[in-house]
């Protein structure tokens, strides 16, 4: 069960979501079919991006939209801030062979900004020794999806009952065959893009880079709904 929370609606429109370190949007659509409208903002160019988005620094923006109120026009911050820094593979097999550079942790500085806004949010990373709590796990199985892709996410002003962890049917796929696909890299035993795509349920990019970052809509869309199934709807105007 959800804990209700208060959200400001305007008769005839959904919604709105802002979409923090959007990248190519698999999250984005899952809260569009939850019944959001989105926007987006990411420092990247993404001509992929299926809603309308700021390019620029997320938390500068974010801060931006602080400081002039306009924050009020949301609902709800949906924030991914890159994990590199602290994701398994940073952690475990890079860090031990000494392989990649120094990578910057924002996930502290993304939730002070998000606390600052007074709105209920979501921040999303992955497996990891990334310091948020773990409110929800949710992983592909769950939803029928061709990837295990575990994410977990910290929920910001309100709660969620944690669904059951669905036992996996098989391996990953790498060099042999497996019951995933693996969503990411582009070694040896690597999905192509179309698998990606059927895998991810991700239609509107080609892009392998883009791909591997995503999270697959199905988790945000069941986020999404959750979210506004326990909301109490304030100040619908004409």
């Amino acid at each position: 069960m959800t804990q209700a929370t208060d959200i400001r609606r305007v008769r005839g429109h959904r919604p709105r979501l802002l979409d923090l370190f959007s990248c190519a949007g698999g999250a984005a659509m899952g809260y569009a079919r939850a019944g959001f409208d989105v926007d987006g903002c990411d420092i990247a160019d993404r001509p992929n991006y299926p809603f309308p988005y700021h390019r620029g620094d997320a938390l500068h923006y974010l801060a931006h939209l602080i400081a002039t109120e306009e924050i009020h026009r949301y609902a709800f911050v949906h924030a991914s801030p890159p994990c590199q820094d602290k994701c398994t593979l940073t952690v475990g097999t890079n860090q031990s062979q000494g392989w990649g550079g120094t990578h910057v942790d924002l996930v502290a500085p993304t939730r002070a900004l998000l606390e600052l806004t007074g709105l209920p949010f979501v921040i999303e990373q992955p497996n990891g020794r990334a310091e948020i709590r773990k409110d929800l796990t949710l992983c592909g199985e769950m939803f029928g999806l061709g990837v295990i892709r575990h994410r977990n996410f910290e929920l910001g002003r309100w709660t969620i009952e944690r669904p059951a962890h669905v036992p996996h049917r098989g391996r990953v796929r790498g060099y042999r065959h497996g019951a995933y696909v693996a969503a990411y890299g582009n070694g040896g035993g690597k999905p192509t893009v179309p698998e990606l795509r059927a895998a991810m349920g991700i239609t509107w990019t080609d892009v392998r880079e883009e791909l591997t970052e995503a999270i697959p809509p199905a988790y945000s869309e069941f986020i999404g709904r959750a979210f506004l199934a326990g909301a109490r709807t304030l100040g619908a105007v004409a």
